[in-house]
């Protein structure tokens, strides 16, 4: 990534968040909820976003027993209500069996379309205790970590998943090893831009540091190929968590900060642009959001973890930000809970 000083020029910025609404989070008795995605349809909000049962901690339960869930509300700050599961388990024989994850749900000439990721391991599932990041389960799972992308006529379901990934792992690339946390944007003439994380092969039982490349589409429906001669464009293994979309003539994303590198705070999200999704320039201001929230009620809070930022554009302007939060220390996810909230965002 190139460092650059320019104003950023986008319609989105961290000046235009406003006080989080109390009743605007979605959370489930009994489950970790986390990475909420939205789209509106006949002026219902859908929201699609991962679950996974407290009877595993969350990571590495998410790995083994995630499945993607539907949420409706009336309005796009919510409350939203639990509709029904859009990608449950569906056996060790698919790809996705065991665990889907990170959905980015994108509509295009009345077709929807959901990006995800999913995985499998060929065992039983195991307890809490057996369950760990060095066990067999984790092991198998992170390493049949794929992306798909399900499709419905309604958001509603019912969703036709793919049989095969849509994209996969290839030899001898960045993404040899898992391909992971789809960020895609579909443009108006159907073409597909697409920033994923991928993981190489680096030994006998490892994997290198993660890293963010860009995937292109000739339609929702076509192939994705892997650009950049199959390189990746942000090679620090720094960047995680993408949200990509287009605005005027760049593209922008913005991205979880791992070290507080580009922002000075650990955990924050950073704001980059492009002009072709390939070379990136981080822009100034760099800070696209930070883990402290101010509440509706006037109090404000430090979140543990802070991920998977996505926005809600109404009427071609950003309007609404959801995000994925634990509380417990910004060390690992060591919070007793994990829900989705929004931040509406001025459009003045």
């Amino acid at each position: 990534m190139i460092h650059t000083s320019y104003g950023q020029q986008s319609r989105f910025s961290m000046e235009r968040m406003l006080p989080a609404p109390m009743e605007g989070s979605f959370q489930m008795d009994g489950y970790w909820v986390w990475g909420a995605s939205v789209v509106e349809d006949g002026g219902m909000y859908h929201m699609y976003v991962t679950r996974v049962p407290k009877s595993y901690k969350f990571h590495p339960g998410w790995m083994i027993a995630g499945e993607i869930v539907h949420a409706v509300s009336e309005r796009p700050e919510g409350p939203y209500r639990f509709h029904d599961v859009a990608l449950g388990a569906r056996g060790a024989q698919y790809w996705d069996g065991c665990s889907t994850y990170n959905p980015q749900i994108r509509k295009h000439k009345g077709r929807f379309y959901l990006f995800y990721g999913g995985t499998r391991h060929p065992y039983m599932q195991p307890s809490d205790k057996e369950l760990t990041l060095q066990s067999k389960w984790c092991i198998s799972s992170r390493f049949n970590k794929r992306i798909g992308i399900a499709v419905a006529d309604s958001p509603y379901g019912p969703w036709q998943r793919p049989d095969k990934p849509s994209l996969d792992v290839e030899p001898n690339t960045f993404y040899s090893y898992l391909t992971s946390n789809p960020a895609p944007e579909i443009l108006s003439d159907g073409q597909v831009y697409m920033i994923f994380k991928g993981r190489a092969h680096a030994g006998e039982g490892k994997y290198s540091k993660m890293h963010l490349g860009v995937a292109y589409a000739e339609s929702p429906d076509s192939p994705l190929k892997v650009l950049n001669e199959k390189k990746p464009v942000f090679v620090q293994g720094e960047a995680e968590d993408p949200f990509l979309w287009k605005e005027g003539s760049y593209f922008y994303a913005t991205f979880k900060d791992h070290r507080g590198e580009y922002t000075g705070e650990q955990g924050g999200g950073v704001l980059a642009r492009s002009k072709d999704c390939i070379q990136w320039e981080v822009c100034h201001p760099a800070k696209a959001y930070s883990k402290t929230i101010r509440w509706a009620d006037g109090r404000t809070t430090e979140m543990g973890n802070m991920e998977r930022p996505f926005i809600l554009f109404i009427n071609g302007m950003p309007a609404y930000m959801f995000f994925a939060t634990m509380n417990g220390t910004h060390t690992g996810f060591d919070g007793q809970e994990a829900r989705n909230i929004v931040i509406p965002l001025s459009v003045d």
